[in-house]
């Protein structure tokens, strides 16, 4: 099969600069199916759902200073398709954000300072729905759990992009609420495995399949944190922990994401062997809406 492939501009809503590996490397999402990081060339494999078409897999990896190089396997696309691909990988790499109000207050702190060269944008999916299966999915297991229950459900309801194996997760799309919707416990439970998380992922599923639920109106910039906040933690399956987890998703940064990863790695950093929360939202208070992006950049300096 052939191939096509084509560039985007590394920057920012503000024109600042967007560093593709940090963006790629953001957070432990970017390792879950339909992604999947190659880390020798520096790049991402994403399967990408396009309205009014079959799903297509597209690389995105370093092109020449300045620009990302993005590659769809298959036949090339039509005008439209193309549009439409470049478009959603835009979204993926959260190049419509603005970061330069961030990089201000990151340059006067000589702990952040380095972030200013590019860090801080957090790769997405998609879609809300995605993000918000994906976290749940995340909930009080190991990380290996999560990587079963979503390599299960997009192996067994993702869309195939052409191309796509005959088996296994990879060149499938994730799976439409309506996929997910139509499965019975039992393929939650003996499948994907999810013990009580089944019963949660069906719900939300059903939800926005019979459009009683846009998950896809978490992102109107115009809602306030709080009412986002409220919105996420009345769906079945997020508490606080997942809800702050979808705000830094959708780009609202108040607040940090603390788990039994993140407050153990900052205590370590700081030489201590724990720290109270309360120490850590003072810490971060300066950086007001950037506090939750300032504390997780942090923790993650070595991720580069």
């Amino acid at each position: 099969m052939g191939s096509w492939s084509a560039e985007l501009p590394l920057a920012g809503a503000g024109g600042e600069r967007v560093d593709l590996w940090r963006t790629i490397v953001s957070h432990g999402l970017s390792e879950l199916p339909p992604m999947r990081v190659d880390t020798d060339a520096r790049a991402l494999e994403i399967t990408v759902p396009l309205r009014g078409g079959r799903p297509r897999t597209v690389t995105i990896g370093p092109g020449r200073p300045g620009l990302a190089r993005i590659v769809a396997a298959g036949r090339p696309p039509g005008a439209r398709q193309a549009a439409a691909l470049l478009d959603a990988v835009r979204h993926v790499l959260r190049l419509d954000e603005d970061l330069s109000p961030f990089y201000a207050l990151a340059a006067a702190d000589p702990d952040l300072a380095w972030a200013t060269a590019g860090a801080g944008r957090m790769l997405r999916s998609p879609t809300v729905f995605e993000d918000v299966v994906k976290t749940i999915c995340t909930t009080n297991c190991s990380w290996a759990a999560t990587e079963r229950m979503v390599g299960a459900l997009v192996e067994h309801l993702g869309e195939p992009a052409p191309g796509a194996p005959a088996t296994g997760a990879a060149g499938r799309a994730f799976p439409t609420a309506a996929a997910m919707a139509a499965m019975g416990e039992g393929f939650y439970r003996e499948t994907v495995r999810a013990g009580y998380r089944g019963r949660y992922l069906r719900e939300l599923a059903g939800a926005v399949a019979s459009g009683s639920l846009d998950l896809e109106a978490l992102a109107a910039p115009e809602l306030p944190d709080g009412e986002v906040e409220a919105r996420l933690l009345a769906l079945p399956g997020v508490g606080p922990y997942a809800a702050a987890h979808v705000m830094t998703m959708l780009g609202r940064y108040g607040k940090p994401v603390l788990d039994s990863w993140t407050r153990p790695t900052y205590a370590r950093l700081t030489g201590r062997k724990a720290v109270s929360d309360a120490a850590i939202v003072r810490r971060f208070r300066r950086y007001g809406p950037w506090a939750g992006l300032a504390f997780w950049l942090t923790v993650t300096r070595d991720w580069g």
